[in-house]
């Protein structure tokens, strides 16, 4: 059996601020807005941080029953590894897509907006085919899409959806979609660029075992330009959300103090598990400039009430 260690390492930790700053950023939006509701943030944290760790879960048994990671160069996978059965890592992943649902259905009652049922679907079954399935949209090098997608546009729109329902009681409409739009884009390019990090990573051995990932596709040279791309259209759109909300939302620029280096690891031509250490340095600049970007708009909020 894998002791705890091991399960906490399949669940990949280094990937769950991913899950956490786009609510962070869109909780940001919300606030805002005038129209931030903590109990609604939290729920959808559980779903973010739930769904999270059932994909990661769900790729570590896909993977693993497919042989994708057999001669893996990054942190052990429970089932290639033999850590764990194929069973019971499936049977993890279900658990923690079900405590997504539940937090899902916890909003659903709050806010009454019922058509998130279908959302709800959407994202358990992009999770799910990522690498599950016959044929996984994960091996033919569509992942960033649905990373953007999912990462950026339903967590961080979704997070300001249910907490304001687009109707914002402080400043205008306009303002606040289009602050919810720049957010996205900062949150989904940071995503795509911790995906790109790993598969650039993994492009000896996916090339191998003849998954047909974005980074396959381009090469390890084009991979690393992308990677500095997405980390840069990140930042600049941050920036952007700031100065739509607030100056003191410029507090976001602390995440260039984490990526800053996770560019110079992959312009340096790092290889191996040298490029772990510039997914997690994205993931926690990400979520740096998410929590600067609501530490500004709060202080924002106390100002205008003295």
């Amino acid at each position: 059996m894998a002791t705890i260690a091991e399960w906490v390492e399949g669940m990949r930790p280094r990937t769950l601020p991913l899950s956490i700053s786009p609510v962070v950023a869109g909780s940001a939006v919300a606030m805002a807005a005038g129209g931030f509701h903590p109990w609604r943030g939290v729920l959808t944290l559980i779903v973010g941080v739930a769904m999270q760790v059932g994909v990661n879960l769900s790729n570590d048994y896909s993977d693993g029953v497919r042989g994708t990671d057999a001669h893996r160069v990054g942190p052990q996978r429970l089932v290639a590894s033999g850590a764990a059965t194929p069973g019971a890592v499936k049977r993890a992943a279900f658990i923690a897509y079900g405590i997504g649902c539940l937090a899902g259905v916890g909003l659903i009652v709050l806010t009454h907006l019922w058509w998130l049922v279908a959302l709800g679907v959407a994202i358990v079954l992009a999770a799910w085919f990522y690498t599950g399935g016959k044929h996984p949209y994960g091996y033919m090098g569509l992942g960033e899409v649905f990373v953007f997608l999912f990462f950026g546009l339903v967590a961080t729109a979704g997070t300001v959806l249910v907490q304001t329902l687009f109707a914002p009681a402080v400043g205008g409409l306009t303002q606040h979609v289009t602050a919810t739009l720049l957010a996205t884009l900062a949150q989904g390019a940071g995503a795509c660029a911790v995906l790109v990090a790993n598969n650039l990573r993994d492009i000896p051995t996916d090339t191998l075992a003849g998954k047909r990932t974005l980074s396959v596709r381009l090469g390890d040279r084009y991979s690393r330009v992308l990677f500095v791309l997405l980390v840069v259209v990140s930042v600049l759109a941050a920036v952007a959300t700031a100065l739509l909300l607030t100056p003191y939302a410029l507090l976001c620029l602390a995440m260039v103090f984490w990526l800053a280096p996770a560019v110079g690891v992959v312009v340096s031509g790092a290889t191996g598990l040298e490029l772990v250490r510039a997914l997690k340095l994205v993931g926690l600049g990400q979520l740096a400039g998410a929590m600067g970007l609501l530490t500004g708009v709060w202080l924002s909020t106390l100002a205008l009430a003295n």
